[in-house]
């Protein structure tokens, strides 16, 4: 009877613990909360909406068209340690959930244990003390299990299931922020040289006028003022060289470094540098929905989740806890009897605990797990706002910019047609020299300004992206 009981054991520990994994759980089921304010169907500073539906699109730098740049993201994925750093903490999340997991089903050792001891005794024959040592051996199988009648253990389980899904988006957020990095640096890059190109351009221009002017002089047409302002002029944009030189060298470093890479100078992926492109146009009625696909939102909504059940592992601690233990094997004085079945032993117990008195310990502990939550929900709220926020930033910003883009290139023009105008006038003596200088510092300028609000637009392309958390793709 003992021997078929103590077989029995096992299964029946097994069969209470399918019967626990039906038991209630303690504590609020999540659910996706209201974020406190009323969320359009299109985002506000966009176009008017039109009907096509769009939907998600990871690789959102391939609309820029440029295979260096998707050379370098490539690499910054694949070699940039603030990502690999962040993968590992998906391990070891991951790990967490199945340690934590684990304590939902029973727990089977094997204890084996060789011992001698010396016992002393009385001689029946020589009612003297004697020594004698006795060897022991014994092998079993203990095994516990706790009862999870009030989801203590489930709802820890569930936690850890959010703090991994947590994890996971912390991780594709540091990405999405490394790469939105290193696209940025790379255009930060083809601005600077593209800076760089008009500058030396400017300063072939003032060389050519400077030997304009010095032929004049010699030839007693001008003053020797003009050939100072000339030679002036000339050395001011030489001046400017050497700082974007310098500006364009630590932006590659820190491509470089984002690409795991020992900081280079070299030019390294940069194309062509080109007068201007630009992405497809942003199509009208983008949906607001897809800000669903946030890695930070979908980490805050995870971390909101881990904190609801964690209320009701706080909740189920207060009630008793109901441990089953058992154990199987066999003793003997005698290796070679180990394994007989008079040596065979077993135990099966139940044991609960209910907390009569701890000072409202457990009670406040329940109380903290709550405002927990409503701290994590308040985060959360923050987040989606902010996320709606990015974007229509970056949806107005664009609108100024191309317009403020246009303006530049009609300003450009002007001052282009000024140029010729005032060369024209200086070359037949109708106008001072330095009406000359004044309308070549214009171009300058005016070119420097369109490169830079043409590189404002490319920048405000990646923010919208990095605020929408991706692409889209036009469903027809």
């Amino acid at each position: 009877m003992r021997r078929n009981l103590a077989c029995l054991l096992p299964g029946f520990v097994f069969v209470l613990a399918l019967a626990s994994a039906g038991c209630m759980r303690l504590g609020p089921d999540y659910s996706r909360p209201d974020a406190g304010f009323t969320i359009p169907p299109h985002f506000l500073s966009g176009k008017p909406a039109e009907t096509a539906a769009y939907v998600p699109q990871d690789r959102w730098w391939q609309a820029f068209g440029d295979s260096g740049l998707n050379r370098v993201v490539s690499t910054v994925v694949k070699n940039n340690p603030d990502i690999a750093q962040a993968a590992a903490g998906v391990m070891e999340a991951r790990a967490t959930l199945v340690q934590t997991g684990a304590e939902q089903y029973p727990s089977l050792n094997l204890n084996a244990q060789a011992a001698t001891q010396e016992q002393q005794y009385v001689n029946p024959i020589t009612r003297k003390n004697e020594t004698v040592a006795v060897d022991t051996y014994s092998l079993s199988l203990p095994a516990s299990f706790e009862l999870d009648l009030w989801g203590r253990l489930a709802r820890a389980s569930q936690a850890a299931r959010a703090e991994l899904l947590a994890a996971e988006q912390n991780r594709r957020t540091v990405v999405q922020s490394l790469v939105a990095e290193a696209v940025n640096l790379y255009l930060r890059i083809r601005f600077l040289q593209r800076q760089i190109d008009i500058t030396e351009n400017m300063v072939s221009s003032y060389k050519q006028n400077l030997e304009l002017v010095e032929a004049r002089y010699q030839r007693g047409l001008t003053s020797v003022l003009d050939v100072h302002q000339a030679r002036r002029s000339l050395a001011r944009a030489e001046s400017e060289l050497p700082s974007l030189i310098e500006a364009r060298g630590k932006a590659r470093h820190s491509l470089s470094i984002l690409q795991g890479k020992y900081p280079e100078n070299s030019k390294q992926e940069e194309t062509q540098t080109r007068e201007f492109y630009t992405p497809p146009p942003v199509p009208a009625g983008l949906p607001a929905e897809l800000l669903n696909r946030r890695p930070d939102i979908r980490s805050a909504e995870a971390a909101l989740e881990a904190a609801c059940a964690r209320i009701g592992v706080a909740r189920a601690s207060r009630f008793p806890q109901i441990t089953l233990t058992g154990s199987f094997g066999y003793t003997s004085e005698e290796l070679e009897t180990l394994f007989d079945p008079e040596s065979q032993l077993w135990k099966l117990a139940a044991g609960g605990v209910q907390p009569l008195f701890d000072a409202g310990r457990r009670a406040a502990a329940e109380r903290a797990a709550r405002a927990r939550y409503e701290k994590q929900l308040a985060s959360y709220a923050k987040t989606v706002l902010n996320a709606f926020a990015e974007v229509e930033d970056a949806l107005l910003a664009r609108q100024q910019l191309l317009k403020r883009r246009n303006r530049l290139v009609h300003l450009r023009s002007e001052a282009e047609a000024t140029l010729k105008s005032a060369l024209d006038r200086y070359q037949r003596g109708l106008t001072p020299y330095l009406n000359v200088l004044d309308a070549r510092q214009s171009v300058y300028q005016a070119r420097l300004d369109l490169a830079e609000a043409e590189h404002s637009i490319y920048s405000n392309r990646v923010k919208l992206h990095r605020a929408l958390g991706g692409g889209w793709d036009r469903i027809d």
